[in-house]
């Protein structure tokens, strides 16, 4: 017997030599070849000397025994990790713990949504139609699903992105985005209780999509300011949340610079954070000059002031609508008689150093008549100055004013024309 196992290996190695090309004979049946080679000589070898074969045989039992025990150990901790995961026994919660593990989460995002838009009257929704994953063991029963079910998943789901720091995230909310009823979902799961990092994810998934406007304003622009209202400043990830929100310049504005200035409870230190965003990153001029338009048409607050001062100081090249509507913006506060803050008065610097030479001559006869009222020791004599020393909108750059008097021409020295140098005597 031990001849011919000897044989069957010695044939399959050498003819394994033979073979120049390893796609037709892998490496896992070579090792197995050299194994069966190795056994055979170890019995022969045992033969002779009886007292090794012993030995052997007892170290190798001893190290299937060690082997066998450390898969039945790691499979007895993952049916105890599955136990302690379903706590109970009932099929709705069974269905839960596979919906929130399973790949397939097309077919359970639909099943979650149907369940809570349309079971008011009734308690239990059959599936319209679930996906078929091609894996017998990553099956999803079909047993309908009850609303309270449905609440309860998003209850799991939101103490899950509560404490979430990295890794995976259920596939649920890769395909939410597909849902119309996406937002109520999301609120089932609190997600102004969710951890930083889980929102930077969400923004994430979010930023690619259609509803990436609607998401900043329900969800990202509310945790960020309640972070700065608790901490002072702003969590990392979140302030990274805001940097991927600017992917969807559009959602940025209308989701969070907007809303946020209507809201008129704005505070110095969101404006700042948020307004940092915009300094240091790059958006679309014309999605920015829209964005202008608005700012300029709301009623004055320190906070709006200082976002308009922001994108003013980005030195777009503005249409002559949004320059008009910031102008316009300035001169409504014709009939104040407060004294306006400093915000106003920087605002208004930038917006005169940066497009003086686009205002209308009445704009600018108005703007002087106003700085007579609205007065700063410091920042007004500098507006007075740029709207005296510029030219109106329409008008061609007047070159009388230069004077004839200084000679701009390079000089030019003649080589053959060279003072004499006197030279001392040793």
């Amino acid at each position: 017997m031990a001849f011919k196992r000897k044989s069957q290996a010695t044939s399959l190695a050498s003819s394994s030599r033979k073979v120049r090309k390893p796609h037709k004979l892998t490496e896992k049946i070579l090792k197995e070849a050299y194994a069966q080679q190795r056994e055979v000589e170890d019995e022969e070898n045992a033969e002779k000397i009886p007292m090794a074969a012993f030995f052997k045989k007892a170290v190798y039992g001893l190290k299937d025994g060690i082997d066998d025990f450390d898969e039945q150990s790691q499979e007895f901790q993952s049916e105890i990790y599955y136990q302690d995961m379903a706590s109970c026994e009932k099929e709705e919660d069974k269905l839960l713990l596979d919906a929130f593990f399973h790949k397939d989460g097309a077919s359970i995002a639909k099943r979650l949504s149907n369940a809570i838009a349309t079971s008011n009257s009734v308690n239990e929704l059959e599936d319209k139609d679930v996906a078929a994953t091609g894996s017998a063991s990553l099956s999803v029963t079909t047993t309908p699903m009850s609303k309270s079910s449905a609440i309860d998943y998003f209850e799991r789901l939101g103490k899950f992105m509560s404490v979430y720091t990295h890794g995976k995230v259920p596939k649920f909310l890769n395909h939410i985005t597909r849902l119309e009823n996406w937002d109520s979902l999301l609120k089932l799961s609190q997600p102004e209780n969710w951890s930083p990092n889980a929102m930077y994810k969400a923004t994430n998934m979010f930023a690619s999509s259609t509803k990436a406007e609607r998401f900043y304003e329900l969800f990202l622009l509310p945790r960020v300011r309640q972070d700065i209202r608790n901490h002072k400043k702003l969590h990392f990830c979140l302030y990274q949340s805001l940097k991927k929100a600017l992917f969807k310049p559009k959602g940025f504005y209308c989701g969070i610079i907007i809303p946020l200035c209507k809201s008129g409870t704005c505070t110095v230190t969101e404006a700042k954070i948020i307004g940092s965003i915009m300094h240091k990153f790059s958006i679309p001029e014309n999605i920015s000059s829209a964005a202008l338009v608005c700012l300029a048409e709301m009623e004055f607050l320190d906070t709006t002031s200082y976002f308009m001062k922001v994108v003013l100081e980005k030195k777009y090249a503005l249409a002559h609508l949004a320059i008009d509507a910031v102008a316009a913006h300035f001169l409504r506060v014709h009939k104040e008689t407060k004294l306006m803050p400093v915000i106003w008065h920087q605002t208004l610097l930038a917006f005169v150093q940066r497009y003086k030479h686009e205002l209308k001559k009445e704009d600018k006869k108005n703007l002087t008549s106003l700085l007579e009222k609205q007065n700063h020791k410091l920042i007004t004599p500098e507006i007075v100055r740029e709207l005296g020393c510029s030219r109106n909108r329409g008008e061609k750059e007047d070159n009388s004013r230069s004077t004839s008097t200084i000679n701009n021409k390079p000089i030019k020295e003649d080589l053959f024309d060279m003072p004499q140098v006197p030279i001392e005597e040793d």
